[in-house]
């Protein structure tokens, strides 16, 4: 799996490409939240879940059904006053940053592979290129066996090209805003 780290900053920066609008710390946790919360299939471990099983590590929760199901809640248990387009972005945006998990974890070198279309089809897949080495499920080994390791390959291909593109959308609003607004000070071009 991918470290809850860069779930999270994933999610913070497809939030902040996905929106202009001012979002209050309650959202930013929600996000940052809900690309962690797959991960919260580890707890089947101390039950006895294995970890290919439906409900295993990378298994239903980590699925696109799941994803949906996780965006509906969430918009609605949070967002209850939200109507119209806003209400359809929020499921989307949530969504969204819910699979993501797993999009990151099937790009790890190790592991069973997502179950992306569970409970339909239990098939674990990865992606054709899969640069990030797998973090070590415990957070004691984490720290004991090549954490730097894992959040370096991390940072060389998910933080790296995520602030790049996120910096390229900042900076293509900031010009559409400086064209519209020397537009709208009165330069018709005319002289």
């Amino acid at each position: 799996m991918a470290t809850a780290f860069t779930h999270a900053f994933a999610a913070a920066v497809l939030g902040k490409m996905a929106s202009q609008k001012e979002r209050g710390w309650r959202f930013w946790a929600l996000a940052a939240g809900s690309a962690v919360i797959p991960d919260g299939d580890v707890i089947g471990f101390a039950f006895g879940v294995q970890y290919n099983d439906f409900l295993g590590h990378r298994g239903f929760f980590h699925s696109l059904l799941f994803a949906l199901l996780w965006a509906s809640f969430v918009v609605l248990l949070e967002f209850r006053q939200t109507r119209g387009r806003e209400l359809a972005w929020l499921i989307g945006f949530f969504f969204v940053v819910t699979a993501s998990h797993g999009v990151l974890d099937a790009m790890t070198d190790g592991g069973l592979g997502v179950a992306f279309f569970s409970p339909f089809d239990t098939t674990r897949y990865f992606l054709g290129w899969r640069p990030l080495e797998v973090s070590p499920i415990s957070i004691a080994h984490f720290f004991d066996r090549g954490g730097g390791a894992v959040l370096g390959s991390e940072f060389r291909f998910v933080w790296l090209p995520l602030s790049s593109l996120w910096f390229c959308v900042w900076t293509a609003r900031r010009f559409i805003e400086a064209r519209r607004d020397w537009r709208r000070c009165g330069n018709t071009g005319g002289g």
